[in-house]
């Protein structure tokens, strides 16, 4: 523990003198009786407020690298790193070289897109670029749907304006895979962390499918491997897939949280591709802590091709079905989820007599939370580990909710929540919005177990009994590598 201690105090003096106070991000703030635009530039010359409901609330002290940021951020990371060293395997065996390159290479991540120019206008490039894959989509399913898409008759439906986006993106997603254009970019991105991280061939290329791909197609790609895979390596497999989100949902979320406005979309895009960048060294770090590498390792990276396709409309068919397939889980799961919710907070309202503890909760939460529910219990349940990691204390509770639906529901439900907030101004501070984004992106919740037992199992039926055994924890690590991605991020927003 004490070369940890070593280590992590070198990451937060190297980034105390490589930051700077500048912030450049675009957040919509609305409430119900107007519509901000909160610009987090340069803000330490420059106040900018926000109307929010009755009250004005300062939002100039929310950027600006600090060392109260600082030291937020360093408690943030060491609670996460400290909760994985609790339920690790084999405490003597982590390797902290391995953990402290992690760290450092999320945090150049964080660093880049938020503080370094070229960085930012590179990642934005690829958010334009996800942008017009949903302009393409609104094309297909104006045509489908036709007036149906026009929000000022109809109002949001989701099955329209969300949904369609998975399936096209999926076919797009095969067809460039079928080009090899991903397999490129995902080799490279193995080779690097191969390297960098002492990682199996394997194992590195499964974690890095991930950022474009999803839990069971990114193992596609390491199909043969996967039944001779040692456990720390199948660990990761199934790691790198909670940590992370496929394209897919990926510019589902861009039009969930950016709505109709480019700016916000492209801001949003921004912000979502890096958090699927930045959980895989995350997913990494966690999971070499809980489960250790302790046996030799094969380097060799080779990627499968099962499944790609005869020709590119055959590719381009194969993802259109298998987008299909995601898409009606996806509204299947929403509202199955929902209706349980609704049916659990219905409970609530029947056993006894709660007008008392309703007017006590009202009154303890100032009207943040009207009555004793589901979403109170998960709200404050979490507040005081959303606190360690950086999050301003008026929204700890609200973000905390959203962590605790994601992780019961799934990541759709708490971006569901998250826009809603973003909409009505419930959350105080843009780097509240922003931290939530990092935290949500991911595929941590408890359905993703049973997934990644049908999925992966179905590749590998010989680590089936192992994927049971380390669902619970692999769900544990996913949800600790994005909340690093978020304590990074809000150190650095200040």
């Amino acid at each position: 523990m004490t070369k940890f201690l070593l280590l992590t105090g070198i990451i937060c003096f190297t980034f105390l003198f490589s930051a700077n106070a500048s912030v450049s991000d675009t957040v919509i703030v609305s409430s119900p009786d107007s519509v901000s635009e909160v610009v987090a530039s340069e803000m330490n010359d420059t106040v900018v407020k926000t109307a929010m409901g009755h009250h004005t609330v300062d939002l100039a002290k929310n950027a600006g690298f600090s060392i109260q940021s600082l030291f937020r951020g360093f408690l943030g990371i060491l609670v996460l790193i400290l909760i994985a060293y609790v339920f690790s395997e084999n405490k003597n065996a982590i390797s902290w070289k391995v953990v402290l390159i992690g760290l450092i290479i999320q945090l150049l991540l964080a660093i880049g897109v938020l503080q370094v120019p070229f960085v930012q206008v590179f990642f934005e490039f690829i958010g334009k670029l996800f942008v017009k894959v949903l302009d393409f989509t609104r094309i297909g399913t104006d045509f489908l749907f036709g007036s149906f898409l026009d929000t000022s008759k109809y109002g949001y439906i989701f099955a329209f304006q969300i949904l369609p986006t998975i399936i096209f993106f999926s076919a797009l997603t095969s067809v460039l895979f079928y080009l090899g254009l991903i397999q490129k970019i995902v080799y490279g991105l193995a080779w690097l962390m191969s390297k960098a991280m002492k990682l199996s061939g394997a194992e590195s290329l499964s974690v890095a499918g991930n950022i474009f791909l999803g839990q069971t197609e990114s193992p596609l790609m390491i199909k043969a491997y996967l039944p001779q895979m040692n456990k720390s390596e199948m660990f990761l497999v199934m790691v790198g897939g909670m940590a992370t989100v496929a394209g897919g949902v990926l510019a589902a979320y861009i039009g969930f949280l950016g709505g109709d406005d480019p700016v916000q979309r492209i801001l949003f895009a921004k912000h979502l591709l890096t958090a699927s960048v930045m959980a895989a060294p995350g997913a990494i770090i966690i999971s070499k802590i809980l489960v250790p590498q302790t046996e030799d390792i094969n380097k060799d990276i080779e990627i499968s091709m099962d499944k790609i396709g005869s020709n590119i409309l055959d590719a381009m068919s194969n993802g259109t079905a298998e987008g299909l397939k995601l898409a009606a889980n996806v509204g299947a799961m929403l509202l199955v989820f929902f209706a349980f919710i609704a049916m659990i907070n219905f409970t609530f309202s029947k056993i006894g007599d709660w007008t008392t503890l309703n007017l006590i909760v009202e009154n303890a939460t100032n009207g943040q939370y009207a009555k004793f529910d589901l979403q109170f219990i998960l709200g404050y349940g979490l507040a005081p580990l959303m606190w360690l990691i950086g999050v301003p204390a008026a929204d700890i509770t609200h973000v905390g909710q959203l962590l605790g639906e994601k992780i019961i529901a799934s990541e759709f439900v708490g971006y569901e929540s998250l826009a809603t907030f973003k909409a009505n101004g419930t959350l105080f501070y843009s780097k509240s919005i922003i931290m939530a984004t990092y935290m949500l992106c991911g595929f941590a919740n408890f359905a993703s177990i049973g997934i990644q037992i049908g999925g992966i199992g179905g590749l590998a039926p010989n680590k089936r009994k192992f994927l049971s055994k380390y669902g619970m924890k692999a769900l544990l690590a996913g949800t600790l590598a994005s909340l690093l991605s978020a304590t990074m991020v809000g150190m650095i927003l200040g």
